[in-house]
């Protein structure tokens, strides 16, 4: 069993494709906040000669061990991120011209 359950991520007021789109999203800030991190992490060790320090030791374990789709997963389902429904454009809204 998936824990936790489509519907206590949606909490009954997304569907799953709101839920997927919302997940790939927050998978792609932290794949984002990874790639800082790591970044960050090999400028600080080059140059540098103690050994005591790695990579993986200056970057968030969390993000390291986990997969990204299941941190935003664990996220969502935290409420450390929302899902925001957009509301969708009226015909009148989509044949306007934009300024």
């Amino acid at each position: 069993m998936i824990y936790p359950t489509i519907q206590e991520l949606t909490k009954g007021n997304y569907n799953r494709y709101q839920l997927a789109i919302a997940t790939a999203k927050c998978a792609r800030i932290i794949t984002d906040e990874y790639v800082k991190q790591r970044t960050a992490a090999e400028s600080a060790l080059t140059g540098s000669k103690e050994g005591s320090s790695t990579i993986a030791s200056l970057i968030d374990p969390a993000l390291a061990n986990e997969k990204a789709v299941k941190n935003a997963i664990t996220r969502i389902y935290k409420g450390e991120y929302d899902i925001v429904d957009c509301p969708e454009k009226t015909e009148e809204e989509e044949t306007l011209p934009e300024d």
